[in-house]
């Protein structure tokens, strides 16, 4: 990470990016990093997004091939290609690219034998980002709220670690929360804590799974528009569902015998609640979670191209949800 924050201080870039691992917060968080960097402040004339594993390499290639218009360079993003996991000849392409040109991988998975993976690692930047020590994330609450003009006391940090669940993209989005309510006012304290940090939030997507699974639409759909109420914004409840999905299909790939704090353990999440997670894996096959994952990528890339607007976006989704074999 302090090699990506270099390059963009010194506005000296990597030909191609990898950033992947566990941790999509930080993921997003240094892909737009770069991107916003490279554009310089510019429109988007210069960027281009590709999606998925049946992206048209020719394209990519002719995009690529293709000078910046009044810029320095342009900015390719492509996520969840899977080609740092097949058999591909798209590093014989990178070592002739143009100058002008910056690709940024995004990947959940990689195989470090993989000759792509390689020549990044070799002739670029590949960066592996998973989750970070209760240090870290310390640190990292102290400084988004340092930056918003609000201080916490050490208490009220290992507090609020207490009642959120412990993605960063969770946290920030709690983050974001207490910043709103306390307009006005320097000091967060345990009562805001207590006061916007509701573990509702948690509580509602597991009812919301449970009436995916039990085909209720009407209750599925009302849960929806609670999390609306509660301040959730229909993108954050997105991410959520996902991350609610892959922790079910973590579960459901170890070994049965593991005990509920080993499984916490592996998985990150409180061993509190490993049984909610199980009881909820009982509902869906690996093959449904695995659709239903899909469904949210696609969401989130229509998302991004206007197809669609975001609160109307998940709705759907949800109904899409009880369709799924």
């Amino acid at each position: 990470m302090k090699r990506i924050e270099e390059d963009i201080k010194k506005r000296s870039f990597h030909s191609v990016y990898l950033l992947y691992g566990e941790e999509d917060y930080l993921i997003r968080l240094y892909r737009d990093k770069i991107k916003k960097a490279v554009l310089d402040g510019a429109d988007e004339m210069n960027y281009s997004y590709f999606y998925g594993n049946a992206i048209d390499l020719a394209e990519v290639k002719s995009i690529a091939d293709t000078l910046p218009f009044f810029q320095e360079y342009r900015v390719i993003v492509l996520e969840d290609t899977r080609f740092f996991k097949t058999a591909n000849d798209f590093s014989d392409y990178l070592a002739g690219m143009p100058d002008t040109t910056i690709l940024v991988f995004t990947e959940k998975e990689v195989d470090k034998r993989n000759k792509l993976y390689k020549y990044v690692k070799k002739n670029g930047l590949a960066v592996e980002l998973n989750a970070m020590s209760i240090e870290e994330t310390r640190i990292f609450i102290g400084r988004k709220l340092k930056n918003n003009g609000k201080v916490i006391r050490e208490s009220t940090v290992n507090y609020f670690l207490e009642q959120v669940d412990n993605s960063l993209l969770n946290i920030d989005n709690e983050l974001e929360k207490l910043i709103a309510y306390t307009n006005g006012r320097e000091e967060i304290t345990r009562e805001d804590v207590d006061s916007i940090c509701s573990v509702l939030v948690t509580g509602q997507i597991f009812k919301l799974m449970d009436a995916v699974a039990g085909k209720k639409k009407q209750e599925a759909v009302k849960l929806y528009h609670d999390l609306l109420e509660l301040k959730e914004s229909p993108m954050s409840i997105l991410r959520l569902l996902v991350r609610n999905f892959n922790i079910l299909l973590q579960i459901k790939s170890l070994p049965p015998k593991l005990s509920k704090q080993q499984i916490a353990q592996t998985i990150g999440i409180p061993p509190f609640s490993v049984g909610k997670y199980q009881m909820q894996c009982k509902n869906f096959s690996t093959a449904q979670l695995k659709e239903m994952l899909t469904m949210c990528v696609e969401t989130e890339y229509n998302f991004k191209r206007g197809n669609i607007k975001e609160q109307i976006g998940v709705e759907l989704l949800l109904v899409e949800f009880m369709q799924a074999s």
